[in-house]
């Protein structure tokens, strides 16, 4: 089974889709003039720097403030997969993968920004006067109103069987049992049960305590695991150098075996480095942009520069944290791989209060992006079901009950019958490759769209030409039948 499901990934994550998610990456890099490099410091400050100001939106049309969406959004995307998953990628493409998980995320802050502001851009508003938005929606507008294509509903479907698939193929619940478990030598399945149970707890109340919870929990566990990873890593901060050296090395060269590592080929680097980078941050994938359309927001390329953040937080800090702690400490060989391999990172340098501080993130990221993606179910609910108010109500209270039993049931069946880890990731690799495929099209038809908006964008924010008149920001307004 899992040489047949390692096949299937190679196929999904075979040339064409790596080759579009980098090509998608940098078309709009150098569309938009390098704009995430030059306006690094613009983003940051309209973003990071707006955090702590009393402006939360409420003269604009949303659900969430738009620091509710982007912790919500951050906390779908920063999960498992910047413990477990980079772990992963390491262990079975080496540290080279590193590198092109990087690259990916330095061009994928573009792609991020894209999605999002095509998502606010194209959003809906439902009967109770509240905005959803995504990849569905503007598919549904952009492809099919605007650009006249009328069997915009077959990649719109595509994608949303895409999506609905990590409902039966979730790896938070199991990364999360499995860490907590080795960790403080509780039952697997008692602590999927438990998690099951929180999750479902969080969102009986909807996307908006979703926000609220997202609030509160996001800036604390990344800033509690940043803190754990930096000490790991300085405590050995004179392997530094030779670990950059080697990330850089491996990418253009492969990996050499070394201890419990099997080697990996230049191809498959760069593979699993992309393939990790858009599980971890979610750049192309579609997803976080239906939580980002929710926000109270004036101009679509506000909540962009959310998108743009979202991504630099979740890679570049975050997943780079992981990476170099594992590489830094030589656990990389060591054989082992997902969560186990960070955990012992960790505990080479920390003993027993590293696979704590591991542990205890591994918990709080798995939940934050469990509650994050019963919000993307949720919204393509409400798209499906469209006006039908009273069915979709219905159908909204049941799915909030039984959403996280799936996912629970993985983890029960993986420690009943001994089903590997990496096969569990390679699935969500299947999963994940389908969507993002059509999204990457869908955004590439669109650019017209986004480039009048960013460029609308400058003007209004960054003194760049000037205004143009009766500019329409959003679709609603353009009153398109």
């Amino acid at each position: 089974m899992e040489e047949i499901i390692g096949k299937v990934t190679d196929f999904v994550w075979g040339l064409p889709l790596i080759g579009l998610v980098l090509f998608v990456g940098l078309l709009f890099t150098i569309g938009s003039g390098l704009f995430q490099f030059r306006f690094l410091g613009h983003i940051m400050k309209n973003t990071f720097g707006s955090m702590l100001k009393k402006d939360d939106g409420s003269g604009e049309k949303g659900v969430l403030k738009p620091f509710q969406a982007v912790s919500a959004a951050i906390g779908g995307a920063v999960g498992v997969g910047n413990i477990g998953g980079v772990a992963t990628a390491i262990a079975t493409g080496g540290p080279g993968a590193v590198f092109w998980l990087w690259v990916c995320a330095l061009i994928g802050m573009m792609t991020k920004m894209v999605e999002v502001t095509l998502a606010v851009h194209y959003r809906s508003t439902d009967e109770d006067g509240n905005p959803y938005g995504g990849p569905t929606y503007y598919m549904e507008k952009g492809l099919g109103k605007e650009k006249g294509f009328k069997a915009w509903a077959v990649p719109a479907v595509i994608f949303g069987g895409g999506i609905f698939a990590t409902f039966f193929f979730s790896v938070q619940n199991y990364t999360v049992s499995e860490a907590v478990a080795s960790t403080f030598g509780i039952n697997m399945i008692v602590v999927s049960v438990a998690f099951c149970v929180l999750a479902m707890l969080v969102v009986l109340g909807g996307i908006p305590r979703l926000g609220k919870t997202a609030e509160r929990m996001v800036p604390f566990m990344c800033l509690f695991y940043v803190v754990g990873g930096l000490v790991v890593i300085l405590l050995d901060a004179r392997n530094l150098p030779e670990t950059i050296k080697l990330i850089f090395k491996s990418a253009f060269t492969g990996s050499a075996a070394a201890g419990g590592f099997t080697g990996a080929a230049f191809a498959q680097v760069i593979q699993i480095g992309v393939a990790r980078s858009v599980y971890s941050n979610e750049a192309g994938w579609g997803t976080s942009p239906m939580l980002h359309s929710t926000a109270k927001v004036s101009h679509p390329v506000t909540q962009g520069l959310w998108g743009s953040f979202e991504v630099f937080v979740d890679t570049i800090i975050v997943c780079s944290i992981t990476a170099i702690a594992i590489i830094n400490t030589g656990a990389w060989s060591s054989g082992e791989t997902g969560a186990s391999l960070t955990l012992l990172a960790f505990e080479l340098k920390l003993g027993m209060i590293g696979r704590g501080i591991v542990a205890i993130s591994v918990f709080l990221f798995g939940v934050t992006t469990e509650i994050g993606w019963y919000a993307y179910y949720e919204i393509l609910l409400r798209h499906l079901l469209g006006n039908r108010h009273a069915l979709k109500e219905n159908i909204l209270k049941v799915f909030r009950v039984v959403f996280a039993f799936p996912s629970m049931a993985v983890t029960v069946f993986a420690t009943l019958y001994g089903m590997p880890g990496g096969l569990v990731w390679a699935l969500a690799d299947v999963v994940t490759g389908i969507p993002t495929f059509v999204n990457l099209i869908a955004i590439l038809v669109l650019s017209k769209t986004f480039f009048a908006l960013l460029k609308d964008y400058k003007a209004r924010h960054l003194g760049i030409n000037t205004v143009a008149p009766n500019a329409k920001l959003f679709y609603e307004d353009k009153k398109i039948s």
